[in-house]
């Protein structure tokens, strides 16, 4: 899998998650925070997920 595919998923993800902050009435500042705290999660977890292996 590549990074652009797995971050493109997290992405949707994570808009789908502000979507619903949003309807549920939580402040726009929360959301920001929250948002940039799960797109560092997303790099994070995909650069090592997709990272190839060492040829030994």
């Amino acid at each position: 899998m590549s990074l652009a595919i797995y971050l493109i998923g997290f992405l949707i993800f994570i808009g789908g998650i502000a979507w619903a902050l949003v309807v549920a009435g939580v402040p726009t500042m929360y959301i920001a925070i929250g948002c940039t705290i799960l797109l560092g999660i997303a790099l994070f977890t995909g650069a090592t997920r997709t990272r190839t292996k060492d040829p030994s």
